[in-house]
């Protein structure tokens, strides 16, 4: 008997530890997964975040696609076929710094933006055609504005659906 009293305050040590340790377990089990769920969160709203910014970025880039904008980025004394190839050359500049965006975009809205660019491209190239070889660049930029109004508004329908996309999202 005198050997088992030698180890009674180590079983009375160890009765204590036993609750404390249990209870310190789950407070470490705890705390690690509320991180988890912390960085969970995070990440989602990150997401949403580059979602957002990427919506905002496009629907700037459709804005500066607008006739309206393009008419005023150049010097007034370019001929009308520079202004033509700095335009251009600018729209794919800029579609193309922002081509990683549609990761974040949904395909039918990437291939709105894609198919209005190359609408306005286009709709440069058939406005030239339709001028007269003396036409000045005052001249060209009003026909190529009242083209685009006589013709289907697909910026404002894009920035539009843009727009619906973005309120499902957020």
């Amino acid at each position: 008997m005198a050997s088992f009293s030698g180890y009674l305050p180590y079983a009375f040590a160890l009765i204590i530890a036993i609750p404390f340790l249990v209870l310190l377990r789950q407070f470490v089990f705890t705390y690690i997964r509320l991180k988890e769920q912390e960085i969970k969160l995070l990440t989602v709203k990150s997401n949403t975040g580059n979602k957002t910014q990427s919506y905002e970025r496009m629907t700037l880039f459709m804005e500066r696609l607008k006739p309206s904008h393009l008419i005023q980025r150049f010097d007034k004394d370019l001929a009308v076929h520079e202004f033509i190839f700095l335009t251009e050359k600018t729209i794919n500049e800029e579609f193309d710094y922002n081509a990683s965006q549609q990761l974040y975009i949904t395909k039918n809205s990437w291939k709105n933006i894609v198919d209005s660019k190359n609408a306005i491209i286009e709709l440069l190239h058939k406005t030239y055609s339709e001028i007269s070889g003396d036409a000045t660049l005052d001249e060209f930029k009003t026909i190529f504005i009242m083209n685009f109004i006589n013709g289907e508004d697909y910026i404002s329908a894009t920035i539009e659906d843009l727009r619906r996309e973005i309120l499902i999202i957020t």
